[in-house]
C-alpha cells in the first residue's frame, strides 16, 4: 500500500504527516513501558527485519498504488502496539530513502497508514478476542490473525476515504476503492495466515517474549485468585 508522491493533495499530505508525527510522540514514552527487560530489543530487531522483507514484495493493485503484506498486528502482538508503531515508522523510513518505495511527500501517509492503521486496528481486535475468548494459550494466535485480516482492509478503506478527500490523480474515488479495498481483503487472509503461523511458533517456543502473553496471564491470575478468596 506504499503511497507515492504527488497520489494526494498538499493539505492531505500535511493532515497525514502531522498524524504521523503524533502517533511516534505518543507511542515514545509507551513503548519504554511495553519493555520487561533486554530480551526486547533482539526481538524488534527480528520483527523490523521480518516486516521490512515481507513489505519489500510488491504487486500493483491498479491506479498507481501497490499491495503487499502489511505486518501492523504482527508487530503490536508480539513487541507490543507502540513498539510497533515505532517498529513500522522505521521500516518505512528505511524503505523510502534507500528503495524508493513509497514517496518521500508520502512518507507521512504511509506511515499513518500501515504505521499507525494496521497497528491500533490490530491490537484492538486482538484484545478484544483474548477478552471474549477462553483464557488459553490459542487465544493468542487467533487473536494476531484476525486482527491482522481485519487491519489490512481498514487500512485500505483509510487511503480510499483520503483519496476521495485530496486525490490528485484522475482515476474516480468508486474505482480506487473497488480495487484497493478489494485487493487487500486477500492480502488480508496471507497476513492473517502468516501473522497466526509466526506468532504460534513464538508462542510454542518462547512465549515470554511475546508481549500479547501477559493479558492472557494477568487474566488466568485474576480468575485463580478469585476462585481461591
Amino acid at each position: 500500500m506504499h503511497v507515492p508522491d504527488g497520489f494526494l493533495d498538499i493539505p492531505t499530505s500535511v493532515a497525514t504527516g502531522v498524524v504521523a508525527v503524533a502517533a511516534v510522540a505518543i507511542a515514545l514514552p509507551r513503548a519504554r513501558k511495553e519493555a520487561v527487560d533486554d530480551r526486547k530489543a533482539p526481538m524488534v530487531g527480528i520483527v523490523a527485519t521480518l516486516i521490512f522483507a515481507v513489505q519489500m514484495i510488491n504487486f500493483p493493485v491498479g491506479a498507481g498504488t501497490s499491495g503487499h503484506l502489511m505486518g501492523g498486528a504482527l508487530a503490536a502482538v508480539l513487541v507490543g502496539p507502540a513498539t510497533g508503531v515505532l517498529c513500522l515508522t522505521v521500516v518505512l523510513i528505511v524503505q523510502a530513502f534507500l528503495f524508493a518505495d513509497g514517496g518521500l511527500t508520502a512518507l507521512g501517509t504511509n506511515i499513518t497508514l500501515i504505521g499507525v492503521v494496521t497497528v491500533v486496528v490490530g491490537w484492538w481486535v486482538f484484545r478484544g478476542v483474548v477478552a471474549l475468548a477462553p483464557r488459553r494459550t490459542w487465544a493468542v494466535p487467533l487473536g494476531a490473525s484476525l486482527g491482522a485480516f481485519v487491519s489490512v482492509p481498514v487500512a485500505a478503506a483509510v487511503f480510499a476515504t483520503l483519496f476521495a478527500v485530496g486525490g490528485t490523480v484522475a482515476v474516480p474515488a468508486g474505482t480506487v476503492f473497488a480495487a484497493m479495498v478489494g485487493w487487500h481483503a486477500v492480502i488480508g487472509v496471507g497476513e492473517a495466515v502468516i501473522t497466526a503461523l509466526v506468532v504460534s511458533a513464538v508462542v510454542a517456543t518462547r512465549p515470554d517474549l511475546v508481549y500479547g502473553m501477559r493479558f492472557v496471564r494477568v487474566a488466568s491470575e485474576r480468575t485463580i485468585q478469585g476462585a481461591t478468596a
